[in-house]
């Protein structure tokens, strides 16, 4: 297995102002997508940042959403208890800036402008929708250490809770160039909505894949990376839970271990075989199996039909692996942005100090 890209956890150029001066800013970020809230908080290094806090948890912020329309207030409550955790964890430091985003949920929802105002009430947290290209900018800004040497071009893609960014990048001097992006309506929350079918059988799988490969054709009549492909090479790229336990299940982990999944590159019939290892494991299987577990059991097959898909249409030869995605971007573009960005940052504490939300009970 090539393992000539792997890098370590931290990843981009720190800015060497930080060290110069010796002082250790640290900065935050927190997404909040469809399915996960997420939590890192870092300090700048040579290698980009050092992680000093990280937090996770499964919320199902989109339950219902494609039915309604809604958030649901179950879900909110989830999303606002993880939230208060969160919260909980920054007030113990001394932040630099902190950014802080919601993604697909939020962005669909009639009710996610509200409900984030409400966040803000309740934790003095500030999150901001971002679109789907700003999504796919930050995904590729922590992904782009793993594209040096890659060529000339990439297609980057994230498969999330709610939505698939899809990233077409111009590689120049080791620089990634955003050509253009594609921002689908289908995660692994959300697809099985769009096709009515469920993703365990042999019909249902199918009608997922060529439900999202009708979009993805549209963009490759745009932009021909096939021919790209057959022409230069371009590197596949893939960052999400989806992506990663392919790999572990290609890999044959017992148990998820991300240094042995960060930045490896895959053959590409090695990633359509664990894909059928997957789907043949059933939903008991999927349950059972070390780097899954029940929280993700309904979700992995609907991933791998989005990953299929994309496979099906752009059939490179290797498929890089990326575990890190928009709070890595986040903390990185901070990190670079330099004073302006900072105080921009600060605001996104909010007026609320943040102490006041550390009393409420953590999820």
């Amino acid at each position: 297995m090539d393992m000539s890209i792997s890098t370590p956890c931290a990843t981009g150029d720190a800015s060497p102002a930080f060290e110069r001066k010796g002082v250790a800013p640290i900065f935050g970020a927190i997404d909040l997508g469809t399915n996960n809230c997420r939590l890192m908080l870092g300090v700048p290094s040579s290698n980009g940042f050092r992680v000093i806090e990280s937090f996770s948890r499964s919320v199902g912020l989109g339950e219902g959403l494609a039915e309604t329309g809604q958030l649901a207030e179950p879900a909110m409550d989830r999303a606002m208890d993880a939230l208060k955790s969160c919260a909980t964890r920054i007030s113990r430091y001394r932040l630099t800036g902190l950014s802080a985003v919601a993604t697909e949920a939020c962005r669909r929802a009639a009710n996610g402008a509200a409900f984030l105002d409400r966040v803000r009430q309740q934790t003095g947290l500030e999150i901001r929708i971002i679109s789907g290209r700003e999504e796919a900018e930050l995904t590729l800004e922590s992904c782009s250490p793993l594209l040096r040497g890659a060529g000339s071009r990439a297609l980057v893609f994230d498969i999330g809770g709610g939505s698939t960014e899809l990233a077409w990048v111009r590689l120049c001097s080791g620089t990634p160039t955003l050509i253009s992006f594609l921002s689908l309506p289908f995660g692994v929350m959300t697809l099985g909505a769009c096709t009515h079918h469920s993703c365990f059988t042999e019909e249902g799988f199918d009608a997922m894949v060529e439900t999202v490969e009708e979009r993805l054709w549209e963009f490759e009549d745009i932009h021909r990376i096939g021919r790209e492909i057959n022409r230069c090479g371009v590197r596949l790229l893939g960052t999400s839970g989806t992506i990663t336990t392919v790999a572990s299940v290609a890999l044959k982990l017992p148990r998820y271990r991300r240094p042995l999944v960060d930045g490896i590159l895959l053959p590409g019939e090695e990633a359509d075989a664990a894909v059928e290892t997957l789907r043949a494991m059933g939903r008991t299987g999927l349950a059972a199996h070390p780097c899954i577990g029940e929280d993700r059991a309904d979700l992995v097959l609907p991933g791998c039909a989005i990953f299929a898909a994309i496979r099906s249409v752009w059939p490179t030869a290797e498929v890089g692996v990326a575990d890190r995605g928009l709070r890595e971007g986040m903390l990185l573009r901070q990190i670079r942005g330099g004073g302006g960005r900072r105080r921009e940052q600060r605001r996104h504490l909010g007026a609320r100090p943040l102490a006041s939300a550390a009393a409420s009970p953590a999820g």
